[in-house]
């Protein structure tokens, strides 16, 4: 559930505005049904001896009702009347995310470390379809999107606008670049939560299939980093058929990371002093566990602002003058005279001949 708050007059509550204030004269016109009427009027004996007819008059109030709401709204619409855009605050359930996406060309096979072919998924086309269900999942997230290959490219910054997030994520499994730099993208990841100054709750999402060396600068750049603005570290580490895991012991000699930089990536992250949790997905199936873990992971109390657009409401005025239009029109178009019936012909009086002129 989401709660929402409008913001004081003085940071953007809902307001009203017009675009024309002098039309608004024109409201003056709405009480012309009061003392005019579109029906035409016939002369009649008095009626005051006659009983109340509620529903001539039901009618009659409806129709003047009628007129005057057509008018209105035509004015309303002329001048232009609008929501102006506001900042509302909202609450719910959710955290701030950055997803960091491997754009390797590893990216681009399958678990068995093959081409695609047939219904067999590529790691990054598995990856788009889950991720995508997880954004689609979380409404209340604000999202961030991170690739890296030969370097780090920002994609789009932390969003509430989920729309833009999934057309980002859309785009991973396009052919990717040789090189892993894992270390500038988590900077890059790191970095995006820079201006974020709310208190919610942060994570990165680091989906990668391998890794490389760190240089020692950049390994001293994030410890600096999270120490300063602490985040929570996921990796999902999409590991292929043959490939060690990060959590097993090499053997004797092979403990380096020239050797086995995943693992010794995945030491590293674990010594940065932040929660950090690592997902080893073999199969599509086991990535949308992990997938799963971490959604209820990172499901915590929300506050949020969010910038809502100003609306025009003349379509919906003129909707309605329409409709008030159409109401007057079938009055009119039902309204009938008082007819005269004829006087019958006394038995004793002739029927009048008509006269011939003289020449």
């Amino acid at each position: 559930m989401v709660l929402t708050t409008l913001l004081p007059a003085g940071l953007g509550a809902e307001t009203l505005g017009v675009d024309y204030p002098l039309v608004l004269l024109g409201l003056f016109l709405s009480l012309l049904p009061l003392v005019a009427s579109p029906l035409a009027r016939q002369g009649v004996p008095a009626l005051a001896l006659a009983p109340p007819d509620r529903l001539s008059r039901l009618v009659a109030g409806s129709i003047r009702l009628a007129g005057m709401l057509a008018i209105a709204a035509l004015v309303l619409a002329l001048a232009g009347l609008h929501r102006r855009a506001q900042l509302v605050e909202r609450e719910g359930q959710g955290a701030h995310v950055v997803l960091l996406l491997d754009r390797s060309s590893s990216m681009d096979n399958t678990f068995a470390d093959r081409a695609p072919s047939g219904d067999v998924e590529s790691k990054s086309l598995a990856a788009k379809r889950l991720l995508s269900e997880f954004v689609t999942r979380r409404p209340n997230d604000r999202i961030g999107v991170v690739a890296f290959s030969t370097s780090p490219m920002p994609v789009l910054p932390l969003t509430d606008h989920h729309g833009a997030v999934l057309a980002a994520i859309a785009a991973i499994d396009r052919p990717g670049l040789s090189f892993t730099d894992v270390g500038r993208g988590l900077a890059l990841a790191l970095a995006s939560f820079g201006s974020d100054s709310d208190e919610a709750s942060r994570a990165v999402v680091l989906v990668s299939d391998g890794a490389a060396l760190i240089d020692r600068k950049v390994q001293e750049a994030l410890r600096d980093e999270v120490a300063r603005n602490p985040v929570h570290l996921y990796w999902l580490f999409l590991r292929s058929r043959g490939a060690r895991g990060i959590f097993e012991a090499p053997p004797p000699g092979e403990n380096t990371p020239q050797a086995n930089p995943e693992r010794h990536l995945h030491l590293f992250l674990q010594s940065l002093g932040v929660p950090y949790r690592a997902f080893e997905a073999g199969s599509p199936e086991a990535v949308g566990q992990a997938i799963a873990e971490i959604d209820r992971q990172e499901t915590r109390p929300l506050r949020y602002i969010e910038r809502v657009p100003r609306r025009d409401y003349a379509p919906a005025l003129l909707g309605v003058a329409a409709m008030a239009l159409a109401l007057l029109l079938a009055a009119k178009a039902a309204e009938r005279p008082l007819a005269r019936r004829p006087q019958p012909l006394d038995s004793n009086e002739e029927p009048m001949r008509p006269r011939r002129l003289a020449a």
